[in-house]
Formats: C-alpha cells, sequence, structure tokens
C-alpha cells in the first residue's frame, strides 16, 4: 500500500482535463452482459473499481480488453456463474451485476457485495424493482438469489436510489414490452447509461427525469459509447483551486452544466469562476464566507460525494457552517482526521456537523477511510502548511485517475510513495 506526502501552500496553475466517470463507467460495463456483440467503450477512466469491475465480467466469461481508456468487451460466451464473497467484496457497483445477469439468462446468484465503509446501503430497492419486473427470490443472510422470467410493467423505485434504477433501467431494456419507472433516480451517469442503452436499441424516454419509459427488446445489439467526464472530479479540482491562495485553474472535460447546485453553493461562499459550454475556470479570492447550511441532496441537488471535498473550502472562510448529510450515515467520519490537521468542527450525529472558519491547516500524518474522505485530505494536504502524509490512498486509487499527477502538473507538491 502505498501513501501521499503533501507539502502545502503551492498555488495551482494551468488547465487540467477531467478523465471518465467511475460512475457511469461501472454501469455501462455491467450493460454489455445485455447483448452478444461486441461493445467498445472510450474515455474508460483507469482505475482500481474499473479493474474490478472487469475481472468480474472475465470470470463470467466475457472476453474483454482494456487499453488507452478504451474497452473492448464480446460477451457472447458469457454465464451466470456463482458471485462468490471473494469476488465482489472489494466492489459494491458489483451489484449492478444483477439487473443484467438476471434479464438476460432468466437467473442469478451472488454475495452481498462490499466496498467503501460510508454506512449502510440496503439492497431493498433493487430487490423490489426486479421483483416488479417479475422475478422471484430467495434473499439469504449472505446471498442474493434471483430467478424468472421478466415482464414490462409500471412500478414505482422504494426510493430513488442511483445503482437500483440503474438495475431496473438495464434489465427492463431486455424486456420485449413498454416498462414505466416512476421515482427513479436522474444523475449523470443514469443518463449515461441510457444513452448507452439508446445506442444498442432501446428506446429510453424521460431521460433526465424522475420517470422512464421503456420500450425493450428481444435483443440488444453492440454499441460504441463514450463515457461522460466525471462531474464529481471536476468538483474536487475546483475546490482545490478555489481554497490554494494564488490559483488560477482551467478544467475541461464536462459541460459544467451537470454541477449547478455545486457551482450555486461554491458562488455563495464569495469564490470566483467563469463557466464555460465544456470548461470551468477557477481562481483563488481572499474573504470567503461560511454558508448558513450545506445540505446534500438528490439530484440536482448537491451531490453527497463532493460534501466532504466541500468541507475543505468551508475551513477558509469565515463563519460557521452546518452540514446535513442526508443520503449516508458514517460519511462525516473524515472530520476525526482533519481535526488533527487544525479543523475545528464538531459532529452531532451520523448525518449532522459543524465546520468552523477561518483556520490555518497544519501538515499532519492521516488516514482516509473511504474514497470522498481520501480525496478530501489531499485537499486539505494542499492547503495546509507543512507535510502532509496521506495513508490508505487504495480508497483514493478505487475512483480518481492519476489525481496526484494532475494536480502535480498544476503546481502542487505531491507525490506517491510506496511504503
Amino acid at each position: 500500500m502505498d501513501k501521499f506526502i503533501i507539502r502545502g501552500g503551492r498555488r495551482l496553475k494551468g488547465t487540467v482535463r477531467v478523465s471518465g466517470s467511475k460512475n457511469a463507467a461501472l454501469p455501462c460495463l455491467a450493460a454489455t452482459l445485455l447483448t452478444r456483440q461486441k461493445c467498445i467503450l472510450t474515455n474508460v477512466p483507469d482505475i482500481a473499481d474499473v479493474h474490478t469491475m472487469l475481472e468480474l465480467l472475465k470470470f463470467l466469461g466475457s472476453k474483454v480488453s482494456f487499453k488507452n481508456h478504451k474497452v473492448i468487451i464480446d460477451s457472447s460466451q458469457t454465464k451466470s456463474k456463482e458471485l462468490e464473497h471473494d469476488r465482489v467484496s472489494r466492489l459494491r457497483a458489483s451489484i449492478l451485476l444483477l439487473g443484467p445477469l438476471l434479464a438476460r439468462f432468466g437467473k442469478v446468484r451472488m454475495a452481498f457485495p462490499g466496498g467503501c465503509v460510508i454506512g449502510k446501503r440496503s439492497v431493498r430497492a433493487h430487490l423490489n424493482a426486479l421483483r416488479d419486473l417479475g422475478a422471484k427470490m430467495v434473499q439469504t443472510k449472505d446471498w442474493l438469489h434471483l430467478a424468472g422470467k421478466l415482464k414490462a410493467n409500471k412500478f414505482l423505485m422504494w426510493e430513488a436510489s442511483v445503482t437500483a434504477t440503474e438495475n431496473a433501467i438495464m434489465a427492463a431494456s431486455l424486456v420485449p414490452g413498454k416498462t414505466v419507472i416512476r421515482l427513479a433516480a436522474s444523475e449523470p451517469h443514469i443518463q449515461d447509461l441510457c444513452h448507452m442503452l439508446q445506442g444498442m436499441g432501446a428506446k429510453i424516454s424521460g431521460v433526465g427525469t424522475s420517470t422512464l419509459v421503456i420500450e425493450g427488446r428481444k435483443q440488444l445489439h453492440g454499441v460504441k459509447h463514450a463515457i461522460v467526464g466525471d462531474y464529481l472530479e471536476m468538483g474536487t479540482l475546483a475546490i482545490a483551486a478555489a481554497s490554494v491562495p494564488g490559483s488560477k485553474v482551467t478544467i475541461t472535460g464536462l459541460d459544467p452544466e451537470q454541477l449547478d447546485a455545486f457551482w450555486n453553493n461554491l458562488a455563495e461562499v464569495g469564490a470566483k469562476f467563469t463557466l464555460g459550454k465544456n470548461f470551468v475556470m477557477i481562481e483563488y479570492k481572499k474573504g470567503l464566507v461560511a454558508l448558513s447550511k450545506l445540505e446534500t441532496r438528490l439530484y440536482p441537488g448537491f451531490p453527497t460525494d463532493l460534501q466532504a471535498p466541500f468541507s475543505i473550502i468551508l475551513t477558509q472562510a469565515k463563519g460557521i457552517t452546518r452540514i446535513f448529510e442526508t443520503l449516508y450515515e458514517d460519511r462525516l467520519k473524515y472530520f476525526n482526521e482533519l481535526e488533527k490537521m487544525g479543523v475545528k468542527s464538531e459532529i452531532y450525529n451520523p448525518h449532522q456537523a459543524l465546520v468552523v472558519g477561518p483556520v490555518c491547516l497544519r501538515g499532519a500524518v492521516v488516514e482516509s477511510c473511504d474514497l470522498r474522505a481520501g480525496a478530501t485530505l489531499v485537499l486539505a494536504g494542499l492547503v495546509a502548511r507543512g507535510k502532509t502524509e496521506v495513508y490508505n490512498i487504495n480508497y483514493i486509487d478505487r475512483g480518481y485517475e492519476n489525481l496526484a499527477g494532475k494536480l502535480k502538473s498544476l503546481g502542487a507538491d505531491i507525490r506517491r510513495v510506496v511504503i
């Protein structure tokens, strides 16, 4: 396992391009199981979670090639094999195999997925959606076992779960007839999955809304599809530029419109930025002020995955900000590490905290406890005086492609060290 060593206070200057979205790539990779024809995905991020998903597809019998951010997948010989705990324990997104395997083979059996520890994630929304499509299930303590021939239907999601919505969309796309999904999540990565499935022959309307109408097909064909840029990476890099004195950074590779709620909050704290068609330019500005409240919401609200990173700019803003994490419990644990760096905060419960600024962050030895917490500690290290060592960066590798390299290209003093 490696660590990052960061010497803070170096201003960030230049242009950087975001990689493809992890949260879009994973369901799109799973969707290749819906066809026997070859699929080509481009702009795929070269990150740990993508490699884990590709290993799962190989285990199921798919032929996979991954080079220069292009994945070629041939699933003509794929089978619905039992997915044991050892195979799915490293990736929560392995749950995305449920819908495609069930729709294509009429059965799927897998252990409960693992992954980052940011609170419990119920599989109820997945099971209810697939049951509404006709699946019969046997759920034990350690296994998910579903079987049956699926039928088109109209139903309401148990909750607006992103991955459950993706499972329902993928399954319905291989079911002839009209399926209507209400209370669907609408995040940009869900929209990207819908665009890929449209390219494979499914008819999907209502993309980007909470009601999706899917006219599935008995067979889907192959597709060439470019993964959308990562709006969460764009937000993370924007926070870095807005938090480090003297910085001026342009971030490209994505329409910033996907982050409207984020930009609204960034404007409210007094940050200086300019939005373009496929870029954003951020310039450090003195005199940042606290928010009255930072509250995560379902898309298009403020994204939960940027709640932790955004706390860094709040440590540099004057006043008290109350943070409300409405989606996941245990996502505020990163404050325990930030306090080692001088952050003044208080955690009321698993969903509420406050942070007081401005504070002068100081370097420290810290450990990431999940993907976004890890990125947050890197941002803190860029701002802090002195040396910061960030451990458990395997979490960061799961979702950010070459984060240290991109920051270094902008002038940051950050290096990766093998322990």
